[in-house]
């Protein structure tokens, strides 16, 4: 064989070997891998690999920044911030992380190296959530004349959750959104933890009993009861009731006054002289008690 065909033959060989090695790597070029995480939950990250090749170097960054990894030539130093709450396990090439925070969210690198030092760089995507608390809802409720002439009432809403991720709005399920006025939304994030307080406050007019609640991401409020009617008002309630106990204080003095007119009567029919005037002075006695 001669020298030149010799030298084909090997660029014909290695030209194959190539293609079977880049058939068998992942594809790092498409879209990353999404995974998900909760505020203070743990996330794993598992860099996407033909496990049947060696792996000798494995660099998990993001931003360029290296987080964790291996290289079986020499040991790797792991940033403080990272030491002690990520784990890279060296069979599936993944990394668990434990205690995640809001600013963990983003992309992250897989930087893969095999035996024949060939390397990929898959991505992974994190994306971190944190549950709202259960929202508080407040009321403020005023008589007001609808538009259509009828009574009702005019209330101030107010609903408020905190410690949630990502920012979201304060929905109201069940009341009819034309008959909400005045929004004013007032959400502010935590500098220190990254997450949000919600707050939202609208003015909402109604003329029947209505139940209201209010919810922020997947937290749900108490429900409570606007514009409830009344039979009578507080000042028609006190009204009556003062009424009452004239009428009742009234009664009792025409009592005690028709018992001493009897008793006199009946002391005069007797033609009492020396008894005439003691059923008056019991008379005056009970006015007195009364």
């Amino acid at each position: 064989m001669s020298l030149q065909l010799f030298c084909l033959c090997t660029r014909s060989l290695a030209l194959v070997m190539t293609l079977v090695l880049v058939t068998a790597m992942p594809d790092d070029s498409g879209p990353p891998v999404n995974i998900t995480a909760v505020v203070g939950g743990t996330a794993t990250f598992r860099c996407p690999w033909d496990y049947r090749r060696p792996v000798i170097r494995l660099y998990i960054q993001r931003h360029a920044k290296f987080i964790n990894g291996f290289n079986d030539l020499k040991p790797l130093d792991v940033p403080p911030e990272y030491k002690d709450r990520t784990k890279v396990n060296r069979t599936d090439l993944s990394m668990e992380m434990t205690n995640v925070s809001v600013s963990d969210e983003g992309l992250y690198q897989c930087v893969i190296f095999s035996n024949t030092m060939d390397k990929t760089t898959p991505e992974i995507y994190l994306k971190v959530t944190a549950e709202y608390s259960v929202p508080t809802i407040e009321r403020e409720c005023s008589e007001s004349k609808q538009p259509d002439g009828t009574a009702g009432q005019s209330c101030k809403l107010s609903c408020s959750s905190v410690g949630g991720y990502p920012p979201d709005a304060v929905r109201w399920p069940g009341i009819h959104t034309s008959l909400m006025s005045d929004v004013h939304n007032d959400s502010r994030e935590d500098q220190a933890s990254k997450t949000w307080t919600i707050n939202q406050t609208i003015k909402y007019t109604c003329n029947q009993p209505t139940n209201v609640s209010c919810a922020v991401g997947g937290a749900v409020s108490p429900t409570i009861t606007i514009c409830e009617t009344e039979s009578f008002s507080t000042e028609v309630i006190v009204a009556i009731a003062v009424v009452l106990v004239f009428v009742l204080l009234l009664l009792l003095l025409l009592m005690v006054m028709k018992r001493c007119y009897q008793r006199r009567q009946n002391s005069e029919d007797e033609s009492d002289p020396e008894n005439a005037d003691v059923p008056l002075a019991d008379c005056h006695s009970q006015l007195k008690s009364v």
